[in-house]
């Protein structure tokens, strides 16, 4: 039987927002399902935005090696993906949702003016899809015009649900007394609602799959990234928890009113991972009615998680647990579950997974032997760890990110930043290195001269990352281990080169 393919990806999803987790924060049936195989509790995003989240995943390499260390500018069609490869395994390949490979376009690109999926299709594919159906994420389809727009204009409905996201307000990177998310519910009828729409067409896709072709279809949801805009079915469905349990290691005060609109906003985000899992539920179900469930690798996780107020900050794009480590739940057919694993795995190494189930050696499927620095592929896979062969397959993760959305026109990055604490040494440009027992963080934001800002946790006895001990002496020599690995991974992992001549001197005759 074909060794099929199936990633379900959420956006923006905290780690503890499954039901499968320690101290479960929402219900998640159908996750848990497929967590039931593994679920990684150390399993950290390379770096907690969406497109260079979503670009490393695909091409088992950092952001920093393919020039999307933020959301600006597109991923380059010269750097392999695992699709490509699989496509050449004679996979058919399936692209379903957000992709966020490109970010074309400036935040301040005018209602309509931005990019779009449909006209571009051909281009979309030749990122390795023999089928797309991409959506541009809630706040992004109201500059872009992508399928689901597509779908929505068909039914007479684009204007309305653009008015609708523009009056949701608030930008990335807000913080709770700069938080104008409203937690609306969805105003408009069930079955149009995104993730609705694009769980429903990766079953029609996988209901006229051939069952002789092997597959990989990625399933990814715009939920529960903001606007928490969950329709009111699912609203109802959770309680709106008061649990004043805000994180604030700094002594940062949240006024009652703005604890209310984030009480709202958590309840919306639980409300929508609940739509999202029975979506996911659906999805299942039509791979149990093709008889194709015991033959496909299923994977689940997230491209980043959410802050909701935690450390004083909303959003993504800091070193913090709450954006920096995401679900991950694999089942892999024929194996004997090993339940939890804590060891360190990053969101890189599901490229290298998915490629070794296929049967390809990840490392050639990834790389390229010209121009220099294609060939340096630090994603691991996962097999040998679901298989019981090894009791880990990396000893720490990077993660690293420079949120430009944050930045203000004007000023220029070494400035200090504001709302992060720690005096403003906090910048919104860090490294990092965690492993299941600590974080190390490198601030980026210093002028010449000038000592970098840095912190260390013991998450062992601190799991919320509140204590900085990178000056503790009983944490000395942790901490020059860490920077060791930070400088090792910065050193060793150089952006890949590309090309652009197109001169050729293949039919030219010299005498």
């Amino acid at each position: 039987m074909p060794k099929n393919i199936l990633l379900f990806m959420t956006d923006q999803q905290r780690a503890e927002y499954t039901g499968y987790a320690a101290k479960s924060k929402a219900e998640t049936p159908n996750i848990d399902w497929i967590a039931q195989g593994a679920y990684f509790t150390c399993c950290q995003t390379t770096n907690p935005i969406c497109s260079p989240a979503r670009t490393s995943l695909i091409t088992g390499r950092y952001p920093r090696q393919i020039g999307t260390l933020t959301m600006s500018g597109d991923l380059s069609p010269q750097i392999p993906t695992m699709m490509q490869a699989l496509q050449k395994a004679g996979y058919r390949t399936y692209g379903i949702g957000k992709f966020h490979y490109n970010q074309t376009y400036p935040w301040s690109t005018s209602r309509g003016c931005g990019m779009d999926p449909v006209a571009g299709e051909e281009a979309e594919r030749s990122y390795g899809y023999d089928f797309i159906w991409e959506t541009a994420g809630k706040q992004q389809m109201v500059a872009n015009y992508c399928f689901y727009c597509d779908y929505l204009a068909k039914k007479g409905m684009l204007n309305a649900v653009r008015d609708f996201f523009q009056l949701c307000g608030g930008a990335n990177g807000d913080v709770p007394h700069h938080n104008y998310d409203q937690a609306q519910p969805w105003p408009f009828a069930e079955e149009d609602y995104i993730d609705v729409v694009t769980g429903r067409v990766a079953c029609e896709q996988l209901r006229k799959h051939p069952l002789e072709w092997p597959f990989y279809m990625k399933v990814s949801f715009c939920g529960p990234h903001k606007p928490y805009d969950a329709p009111q079915r699912y609203l109802d469905m959770i309680p709106l928890d008061r649990d004043d349990d805000f994180i604030l290691p700094e002594g940062q005060v949240i006024s009652e009113e703005d604890k209310e609109r984030l009480y709202r906003q958590r309840r919306a985000s639980k409300a929508m991972i609940r739509l999202i899992d029975d979506q996911i539920g659906q999805v299942l179900a039509v791979l149990r009615e093709r008889g194709m469930l015991e033959d496909t690798l299923i994977l689940f996780t997230s491209d980043h998680g959410d802050m909701l107020g935690d450390h004083y900050l909303l959003q993504k794009g800091v070193p913090w647990r709450q954006a920096v480590q995401v679900p991950l739940a694999i089942r892999l057919p024929g194996a004997t579950p090993i339940g939890e694993h804590r060891y360190p795995v990053e969101l890189s190494d599901l490229a290298a997974t998915i490629l070794d189930y296929a049967g390809l050696e990840p490392l050639s499927a990834l790389g390229r032997a010209w121009p220099a620095y294609n060939d340096v592929i630090p994603s691991r896979s996962l097999l040998p760890v679901l298989r019981g062969e090894q009791e880990k397959c990396r000893e720490f993760c990077f993660s690293e990110s420079d949120f430009t959305e944050e930045r203000i026109n004007g000023i220029p990055v070494t400035d200090k930043p504001y709302w992060r604490g720690a005096d403003g040494r906090r910048s919104n440009a860090w490294q990092a290195i965690i492993t299941e027992q600590s974080k190390y963080i490198k601030y980026l934001g210093y002028a010449i001269e000038e000592r970098p800002y840095e912190e260390f946790y013991d998450l062992r006895d601190d799991p919320q990352e509140a204590i900085n001990r990178i000056h503790d002496p009983d944490y000395r020599e942790a901490v020059e281990q860490a920077r060791g690995r930070l400088a090792y991974v910065i050193d060793h992992h150089p952006p890949a080169q590309t090309t652009w001549c197109t001169a050729c001197a293949a039919d030219r005759h010299l005498i």
